[in-house]
């Protein structure tokens, strides 16, 4: 591609595509300007700080260490990662709490595992199975590998011979929160490559939260390369038309922005099919509380008919998200719920003090998020990738045109950058 060299590649959007472009372009050599609407890098990837002290993620997220795009991409150390242990604590239909750890990264737990209510033995021994199955096969392998159409997530653990007792118990509350789709509609692909990540990596979290992973890409870029609260009205060809009317030349351009906001800045992109998956995080402070049973676990119910169905204590896992002497409690409610701030919240609470004791009762409401685009819904028969060139000029990537993801945000980055690269 020739163009002046005064004229950068602009991308729209700083989220964790645009910026993952971005940190390839500007390492070739390549002249980058990122604009981005919104006050701060991140996109979906967000934490707000109170003014007491609390990290709050938008949302509750972790960052699998085996993804293999921020292995290519981030600097683990400088971000400080605290794990959650590996493996969940899950409050049963009846109420009663049991425990399942991985013994792939927790050897001492493999007793425990095998003796946990969340299934029988032998569908433990199938979880190892697959474990062990995933473990040889590469992850891009497990997500391009062709499968039927009909395919899904809950097809593929019957087929398999999980009994239902271990798919309401475990797999619907734990996958269930990692697609925000307890149905298990999602395709069985991404489902194997997912039990990839977990088996064989962590589940971890930066100390001072998940917005420390685009601020470490935005870091790397020359000043006044992203510029911010600057929301774009128009391309036309390699003209960029601010909402300020104010006019932009690029020598090529890529729209990383979220599928809906596409599709606004696109008329050439079809109208989204598949659709969003919803989420409501709640977050509490709970004075000097720590969960009973083992810390630093994720807290799955596999009740039906709950509210809160995954809670999490980041505090436990880094003590930067809250202040001394302080708990934080995420709450994750997946799906449309129809109530309101105040309904939810006083709901939660009783759920919460049948599930840790009467204290909570008091927990301190400190914000809840409604995320209503939170997950592109990845169902199975769609294909596994979209077109990430429109034209020799203008390009597009985020997880929408891939599966559901950071990874995929990250890999579809790069290889837009790998793209412009290469002409």
């Amino acid at each position: 591609m020739t163009a002046a060299p005064d004229k950068p590649i602009i991308i729209i959007g700083a989220g964790m595509a645009g910026l993952t472009c971005a940190n390839y372009l500007h390492r070739a050599g390549r002249p980058v300007l990122v604009l981005e609407a919104a006050d701060a890098v991140g996109g979906r990837v967000r934490t707000d700080v109170t003014p007491e002290g609390f990290r709050l993620d938008r949302g509750f997220q972790v960052l699998l260490t085996r993804y293999p795009e921020v292995q290519r991409l981030l600097d683990y150390g400088a971000l400080n990662l605290k794990a959650f242990r590996s493996g969940a604590s899950i409050r049963l239909p009846d109420g009663q709490q049991t425990t399942l750890l991985n013994p792939l990264r927790q050897p001492s737990g493999a007793l425990a595992a095998l003796t946990s209510r969340v299934g029988s033995l032998p569908d433990k021994v199938r979880i190892a199975s697959l474990a062990r199955h995933v473990s040889l096969v590469p992850a891009q392998e497990l997500l391009e590998r062709p499968v039927p159409n009909d395919v899904d997530t809950l097809s593929f653990l019957r087929h398999y011979g999980w009994s239902e007792q271990m798919i309401i118990n475990f797999f619907r509350p734990f996958f269930g929160g990692v697609f925000l789709d307890r149905g298990l509609s999602t395709a069985a692909n991404f489902f194997e490559f997912v039990f990839q990540q977990f088996a064989l990596g962590e589940a971890v979290v930066p100390a001072l939260g998940m917005q420390q992973i685009p601020e470490q890409l935005a870091a790397r870029l020359p000043a006044g390369t992203v510029r911010l609260n600057t929301p774009v009205e128009a391309i036309e060809g390699t003209t960029v038309r601010l909402w300020t009317d104010q006019t932009l030349e690029a020598a090529a351009v890529v729209v990383a922005v979220d599928g809906e906001t596409a599709r606004k800045l696109l008329s050439q992109l079809p109208a989204a099919e598949a659709g969003w998956r919803q989420t409501t995080c709640t977050y509490f402070a709970a004075p000097g509380f720590t969960p009973s049973g083992p810390t630093r676990l994720l807290h799955l119910n596999a009740s039906p008919d709950a509210l809160a169905h995954n809670v999490a204590f980041p505090a436990n896992v880094s003590a930067e998200y809250a202040p001394a002497g302080a708990a934080l409690v995420s709450v994750s409610t997946h799906g449309e719920h129809g109530l309101s701030e105040a309904a939810l919240t006083e709901k939660l609470r009783q759920e919460l003090a049948d599930w840790f004791g009467a204290d909570a009762l008091q927990w301190q409401h400190l914000r809840t998020y409604v995320l209503p685009q939170a997950l592109p819904v990845y169902p199975a028969g769609q294909p596994p990738r979209q077109p990430l060139r429109l034209s020799d000029t203008l390009y597009r990537c985020g997880d929408y045109t891939a599966y559901p993801s950071l990874n995929a945000a990250m890999q579809t980055g790069r290889e837009v950058a790998e793209q412009l690269l290469a002409r």
